[in-house]
């Protein structure tokens, strides 16, 4: 044999078993049934994965952040009449919302556990501004009853009047004794609705800035001032047997609200119900929310979306100790009320559709898995048949 021969004998990745190798056994055929139904398993396992469809998350960063956004709600308040009931929009950029009708909401009374669109709405958010200006008036001008200067404005409507007691921070009451309230008949308008315990639900959708800010629903007429937030309390605080922020979250969701079966929910606080029956409590709800987009495997599905998440807080004005949690010490002071601070993610999560594995990683994972039990198969059938020779070379002597 030459010198060239012995190096290529060298190389050999395929040597010749030896004769031992070609005797057929009981045992060997048991090893290679069972061979072959573990590779068949493992086979089939690899396809179920290669057909199975996972989403990969992707984090980007939000190039809408300086869009508007839309919130979407839908809130009852089983406890209190729509006439009491105030929502403000407030946001660190200093812009505020306060008419709840031009905000895109509406009001439903709740009378007798029937719905009831409310035809004469007082207070959606008339600003001090948007008074009549004496300048600008024409016929008889409305007393403002010291709230404003007489010379400056005028109130002509009972919800004039309303605004500018807030504004100057006055107990408003149900606005008896004020001729234009009585007039209208708003007081006993106001008082009916009291006594029959309505309720009120609100409902509908708006836009907000990307930004930190809050939604809130509080008693009474607002005030809004450079540092500071002020609601009439007057009429809440007036009936004690009266009035609470117990609520039900209809519904919640930022941005469009699509249907898609590519998602199960991004809407965690619908249904979402608080029975305290306390008159003065307050209630918070921190909304985290990230801009998301879900992409399908063809394409031809794709849902854009918000998903937001959501801690609850809920605590008496009063302070003091937590009634389940005896360490836990509430902080005193605030309003009654319901809010929702928001904080807007300058990311985006986009979701994308795949496949778990790829054709090649289904092939590679079939050849692997063939390789892998042959050689544990052959490991095995040779342990099985040498122990075999040693046995029967024993019963031989």
């Amino acid at each position: 044999m030459s010198a060239r021969q012995s190096k290529l004998l060298s190389l050999d990745a395929f040597a010749k078993t030896v004769e031992d190798a070609k005797i057929k056994t009981t045992s060997g055929g048991i090893i290679t049934l069972v061979c072959v139904l573990v590779v068949l398993m493992l086979i089939r396992n690899e396809y179920t994965d290669y057909t199975t469809l996972v989403t990969k998350p992707e984090l980007v960063v939000d190039r809408d952040i300086n869009k508007k956004l839309d919130i979407n709600l839908d809130i009852t308040f089983p406890n209190l009449p729509c006439d009491v009931l105030t929502m403000d929009i407030l946001d660190i950029s200093g812009e505020a919302k306060v008419d709840i009708l031009k905000s895109g909401f509406e009001k439903f009374r709740l009378v007798d556990g029937q719905e009831v669109a409310d035809e004469t709405p007082v207070l959606n958010g008339l600003n001090v501004f948007d008074l009549i200006k004496t300048d600008d008036h024409s016929g008889p001008c409305g007393s403002c009853y010291g709230a404003l200067p007489q010379e400056g404005y005028c109130c002509d409507t009972c919800e004039a009047v309303r605004v500018a007691y807030a504004n100057k921070e006055w107990a408003f009451y149900e606005g008896k004794d004020i001729e234009q309230c009585e007039l209208e008949g708003y007081v006993a308008r106001v008082i009916e609705r009291i006594n029959r315990k309505e309720g009120c639900r609100i409902k509908g959708t708006t836009q907000i800035n990307r930004i930190l800010g809050n939604l809130h629903f509080a008693p009474g007429a607002s005030h809004t001032a450079p540092g500071q937030h002020v609601h009439d309390l007057s009429l809440y605080n007036k009936y004690k047997e009266n009035f609470n922020f117990d609520h039900v979250v209809n519904h919640l969701s930022f941005g469009k609200d699509p249907e898609s079966d590519l998602i199960d929910s991004t809407h965690p606080l619908d249904g979402h119900r608080k029975d305290i029956n306390e008159k003065y409590h307050l209630y918070s709800y921190y909304i985290k929310v990230v801009a998301s987009r879900f992409e399908s495997l063809n394409k031809a599905k794709t849902l854009e979306t918000n998903q937001f998440s959501v801690i609850q807080h809920d605590r008496p004005l009063k302070g003091g100790r937590d009634k389940d949690h005896q360490h836990t010490l509430h902080a005193k002071g605030g309003i009654p009320g319901v809010f929702f601070y928001f904080e807007i993610s300058p990311l985006k999560l986009i979701n994308r559709e795949e496949y778990a594995k790829t054709w090649s990683g289904f092939v590679l994972g079939v050849i692997s898995s063939i390789a892998g039990v042959l050689m544990v198969g052959t490991l095995i059938d040779r342990s099985v048949f040498a122990a075999e020779q040693v046995i029967k070379g024993k019963k031989d002597m």
